[in-house]
């Protein structure tokens, strides 16, 4: 039985309930500082290890959070169903360069990653977009490439993709900020799911972790999906606010990734 106690228990289960949330409010990105928590919060020192561990926790954090947004009848199926089938592929070709990077590289590229992140968060959407998106052959010519090209990043950089997913959505189907956001869980989820094989295959997840923080994620994905059903009219706000938060952990990744001592 695990000790409550325990600063390993009591860190990781803090990090899932936080990372749960972001995802249950923002979607893909909020997933963004999974790697980060695990590296400078839990204690896990091995970039490659965390980012693994990352993206086992947030394969499934973001899955169940998926069944929030589902039954709110935000997520647009087969839109989400093109884009994440289609960069499976990607993801496990991405997760398979990062694992041939140094880990400190590696880090650097995290963070600007995590800046691009941010200031996609920070842009405004062009419009309010289409509640009554439908999937057609023109939009799965256009799903299918962006899915692959997002995969490929979302593995590479051990994260949900969102910051791409939700964009890419949008760009190619028109559908809402909303429904982009939701549908963007399903892609996380699975390219989430093939990362962490991956680096499963090669030792690097830490499953005790990967638990506890899912344990926590579970939580905190309850709030955060009934907080963006709240937030609903103040959604552009909440984004902004965050992806400050963001700019500030990537500046913190990076200085770290360039002072490993």
């Amino acid at each position: 039985m695990l000790d409550l106690t325990n600063p390993l228990v009591l860190t990781a289960v803090s990090s899932g309930v936080l990372v749960g949330a972001l995802l249950g409010l923002f979607g893909g990105g909020g997933s963004v500082l999974a790697t980060p928590l695990l590296l400078y919060w839990v204690g896990i020192s091995d970039p490659h290890v965390a980012i693994g561990t990352s993206a086992a926790a947030v394969a499934v954090n973001a899955a169940l959070n998926l069944a929030g947004h589902a039954k709110g009848g935000r997520v647009k199926w087969p839109c989400a169903s093109v884009f994440a089938v289609a960069g499976l592929a990607g993801s496990f070709a991405g997760s398979s360069v990062a694992k041939l990077v140094g880990g400190q590289q590696l880090l650097l590229f995290f963070a600007v990653a995590m800046a691009a992140i941010a200031v996609s968060m920070l842009r405004k959407p062009r419009s309010d977009g289409d509640p009554g998106v439908h999937l057609t052959r023109a939009l799965t010519l256009k799903l299918a490439p962006m899915g692959v090209v997002t995969g490929f990043a979302a593995g590479f950089f051990g994260i949900g993709g969102g910051f791409l997913i939700v964009p890419g959505l949008m760009a190619a189907t028109g559908m809402t900020l909303a429904n982009a956001m939701a549908s963007s869980l399903v892609s996380v989820s699975l390219f989430g799911a093939s990362t962490s094989l991956n680096y499963a295959l090669s030792g690097q997840v830490n499953w005790t972790v990967a638990a506890l923080f899912i344990a926590g994620g579970f939580v905190g994905g309850q709030a955060g999906v009934r907080g963006a059903a709240l937030l609903a009219d103040r959604a552009t706000l909440a984004r902004r606010a965050f992806a400050v938060l963001v700019l500030v952990v990537a500046a913190y990744v990076a200085w770290r990734a360039s002072h490993p001592g």
